[in-house]
């Protein structure tokens, strides 16, 4: 746990929060396609809570090694736990949505990947969705091993394997969606960002992350939880 803080605390300082913050806000704004805004949302890995602070849900929870609940609000239910450990802190079939960003690449195995997506299979209720964003180390190449907790190496195939062992069925892929890091030399003001984000051709350009979006099959309810 120690280690583990001390990478994120060498990596990312407070300038980094704010901006990662303000690019959050139109990453969400962009993202709420997928999530209905009376969804009961989990952020598995939430870092501080880019996307949980951010998003429009009815009910919100998040989760990470760490404990983070310090930059988190008063509505959302934060639980430190182990992200393999979920199914034994957390309700089963309860969630509308699962999501993850930058986090199955930091598991100790490919078996790791397959176990985490059953357990958000487990945590899903029928009909509900687990949505990802997650490097392309098809597109990415030597760059993706920068990161000294970069443990499993993952393509838009293998993840989508991976999904589908786990039990869920793939609704949606973009294999190129978003630049590989917030560290990159692109411009990142919100409103280019805003821009790149309502311009598909420039992620086949920029684009090194995968957005994928997979069901857990069964029947929906009334008050639907991805938005048309």
């Amino acid at each position: 746990m120690n280690k583990l803080q001390e990478i994120y605390d060498s990596r990312f300082d407070e300038n980094d929060f704010s901006h990662k913050d303000r690019l959050w806000r139109e990453l969400t704004r962009h993202l709420q396609r997928y999530v209905g805004e009376t969804a009961t949302v989990l952020d598995i890995g939430c870092d501080k809570g880019y996307f949980i602070r951010n998003i429009r849900a009815g009910e919100k929870w998040a989760t990470d090694l760490r404990d983070v609940s310090d930059h988190l609000a008063p509505d959302i239910k934060f639980v430190q736990a182990d992200g393999l450990k979920l199914t034994k802190v957390l309700p089963l079939s309860y969630f509308d949505t699962v999501f993850m960003s930058n986090y199955l690449e930091h598991l100790p195995s490919s078996e790791s990947v397959i176990q985490q997506l059953e357990d958000a299979y487990r945590l899903l209720r029928p009909g509900g969705h687990v949505l990802i964003l997650q490097p392309n180390i098809r597109l990415i190449g030597g760059r993706y091993w920068d990161f000294v907790d970069h443990t499993v190496a993952l393509t838009e195939t293998s993840l989508t394997e991976a999904a589908q062992l786990a039990g869920l069925k793939k609704s949606a892929l973009i294999v190129r969606f978003l630049p590989y890091t917030t560290k990159s030399r692109l411009p990142q003001h919100p409103l280019i960002v805003r821009a790149y984000l309502a311009f598909p051709p420039a992620w086949l350009l920029f684009g090194r992350q995968i957005l994928f979006l997979a069901e857990k099959p069964g029947a929906r309810w009334v008050d639907s939880h991805v938005a048309s």
